[in-house]
């Protein structure tokens, strides 16, 4: 656990020194997202609404809202329940100040084909470290079809994340450089 905590301090200090280059990286790791075979393949989505220290998904959620099946998650209690995105003007301020669709739960897990993962850092064999919270630790198992990839700036692809018995690896990690 103090591991995990010492790694999330580390890269939250990353996380401001590169912060003036987050844009333009989230523009190329979002490129690549759309040139990646299960991305064009896949119809129903699962992503996220970034965070302003995250992976910025805004400009690809709206450019793809019409032509794939967004699903987004929203923070209720302790779970993560999703939502289908149709449009940011359907989005409202939820837990953490994150930005969550409304209308009606999503429950067909099976359905999702590709599910696009945020995190404070990854590793090479794909184990994921989280905030903290444990949301996408919840989340996750339930997702048994659809393939797990992880999005990440460079600086939080690192050598070892530690682990739990409970984590669940990505399937695939994509980031650049």
């Amino acid at each position: 656990m103090e591991k995990k905590k010492e790694l999330r301090k580390q890269i939250r200090g990353l996380k401001n020194l590169y912060a003036s280059s987050a844009l333009q990286q989230s523009v190329d790791i979002m490129a690549a997202l759309e040139k990646h075979s299960l991305f064009k393949s896949a119809n129903l989505i699962l992503l996220y609404h970034s965070l302003p220290d995250e992976v910025d998904t805004h400009a690809f959620l709206a450019r793809w809202q019409e032509k794939k099946q967004l699903l987004l998650p929203v923070v209720v209690g302790d779970e993560l329940e999703l939502r289908r995105f149709s449009s940011p003007n359907d989005l409202q301020i939820g837990a953490y100040n994150i930005q969550e669709p409304v209308g009606e739960c999503f429950n067909d897990f099976n359905k999702i084909e590709l599910a696009i993962v945020p995190g404070m850092a990854f590793d090479k064999q794909g184990h994921r470290l989280g905030r903290g919270k444990g949301y996408y630790d919840r989340l996750l198992p339930k997702l048994t079809n659809a393939y797990k990839l992880g999005v990440c700036f460079p600086y939080q692809y690192v050598e070892e994340v530690p682990t739990d018995e409970h984590d669940i690896r990505m399937d695939e990690v994509l980031t650049i450089g």
